[in-house]
């Protein structure tokens, strides 16, 4: 292993691999064995986004994972700062009452671990077998990233060969068939929701789903360790392994394609975009969406398919409709988790999601963090008429109006600050870019290009009393 390559930045082996599409399957395999840890399974169930905003948890992961290993220290620090303040509001216990913390230093090793381990292992899977030197660089890298975030790397092994050992051990040792796990291999990719570009054409992205869901599932499965795979009691599909080495070697095949012909991040951009963005590349996806939908109703025309066309049906008029339109509300913004409760762990998905597009810094953070933990002691007591510590869909649906309390107003107000970077009392095209990702709206420009106080407080109150569903704020707090 040569000393002068730099560990981080553009020359880094985790920055040949970051747009290799088989990067996807690995970090999926990885995902999976970080599940299986007992603590870190654990802290995703309460806390983590996954599985109601899976798209959205992609993407911050992925340009987190870019500062970490970027060139410029001053990025790297910042961003372990905040990932550290992140992982320090996660703690609680499991269903068998054993603590976790997001914290603990062993389980922050094994997510190092499992990336590191996965990208050894796609490389073998794929034909094209890391030679040992290489190897050694890139555990070098990721006891680096490791030393970045817990101030040294001490919890991994700084031998390599040591490394495979304990790899094994924790493996053979610790790793549980947990609910997260169990949820990714079999919930997850089911019932993967589309993303936001993709939201406006459900029967091709159902349709899609039911083939590529089961497929990555087992190909999952079959590279997982052999030891795990046992002792959880995971299926033995006929003909996966076979699959999974096809699924891994055609993937490969990438490296034959001119230079920057994938990039993983302009991939994800795209997929994040909502179809309202200003964005060209949304409003092209859109306008093939367009003719494909049109193309679909010539074909319906052409070739009729028995039975109503339109299945579901109409919505009633006066509390049902009111009390459907609440409930889908609770699921799609309140429900952060997709546990089917709103407790705090929702709340605070939502004020990480707002705290990371600002990108913002101590104190301005835990203000928004503070904010929202109020919010829910107020919706606590105005809601949980059973006493069970968090809120159902049905409490929610039947009490919608005390959702705009002064708890709420606060937090309309301290987002309004957060994302007023020049204090100047509105928000101009650039601050309001920054927290939507789009331009502004026509109803909300104003003579002089700005957003106000009251107005921006208003509109945030609107949509998260679940009174007004077209504001900028879906996109943010409702897409997948």
């Amino acid at each position: 292993m040569t000393d002068e390559t730099p560990l981080f930045g553009s020359e880094s082996q985790f920055s040949a691999f970051f747009d290799d599409p088989r990067w996807a399957l690995a970090m999926i395999r990885a995902t999976v064995l970080e599940a299986a840890h007992p603590q870190i399974g654990a802290a995703l169930v309460d806390n983590s986004t996954f599985v109601a905003h899976p798209w959205r948890r992609l993407r911050n992961t992925f340009l987190s994972m870019r500062r970490m290993f970027g060139a410029d220290p001053v990025v790297r620090e910042r961003e372990a700062a905040r990932l550290n303040r992140l992982h320090a509001r996660m703690s609680g216990s499991d269903p068998r009452g054993r603590a976790y913390d997001a914290m603990d230093r062993t389980a922050r090793a094994w997510v190092v671990a499992t990336l590191f381990e996965s990208a050894v292992t796609m490389c073998r899977l794929s034909g094209q077998p890391l030679d040992q030197d290489t190897m050694e660089r890139m555990y070098a890298e990721y006891r680096a990233f490791l030393a970045a975030l817990d101030g040294d790397a001490a919890e991994l092994p700084e031998d390599l060969h040591d490394f495979w050992r304990y790899f094994d051990r924790v493996v053979e040792d610790e790793l549980e068939n947990t609910e997260a796990a169990r949820v990714i291999l079999y919930r997850l990719f089911d019932h993967l929701p589309a993303p936001a570009l993709l939201e406006g054409a459900p029967t091709l992205w159902a349709a899609g789903r039911a083939v590529a869901g089961p497929l990555l599932g087992a190909i999952t499965v079959a590279s997982l360790p052999e030891p795990y795979r046992r002792r959880a009691g995971l299926p033995e599909m006929p003909g996966a392994p076979t699959l999974m080495q096809g699924a891994y070697l055609a993937a490969g095949l990438a490296r034959f394609l001119p230079e920057g012909w994938i990039n993983a991040e302009n991939i994800i951009e795209v997929l994040s975009l909502s179809p309202g963005s200003d964005d060209p590349r949304a409003r092209t996806v859109t306008a093939l969406r367009a003719r494909m939908k049109r193309a679909s109703a010539l074909l319906r025309l052409l070739a009729p398919l028995g039975g109503d066309p339109d299945p579901d049906p109409v919505p009633s008029a006066g509390t049902g409709e009111s009390r459907r339109s609440a409930e889908e509300f609770f699921r799609q913004v309140l429900d952060q988790t997709g546990d089917g409760h709103l407790d705090w762990p929702d709340l605070a998905a939502m004020a990480r999601e707002l705290s990371t597009r600002l990108d913002l810094d101590e104190p301005e953070e835990t203000r928004l963090y503070d904010a929202f933990a109020a919010w829910w002691r107020e919706l606590q007591a105005a809601l949980d008429t059973d006493g069970d510590g968090r809120v159902s869909a049905d409490e929610y649906a039947t009490a919608v109006p005390s959702l705009a309390g002064p708890a709420l107003i606060r937090v309309a107000e301290v987002l309004f600050d957060a994302t007023d970077k020049d204090g100047s009392g509105t928000i101009d095209a650039d601050e309001y870019r920054t927290l939507f990702r789009t331009a502004f709206h026509r109803d909300l420009t104003t003579t002089d290009g700005t957003y106000g106080r009251s107005a921006f407080v208003g509109d945030f109150l609107s949509f998260m009393s679940g009174r007004r569903t077209s504001t900028p704020y879906g996109p943010l707090l409702a897409d997948a």
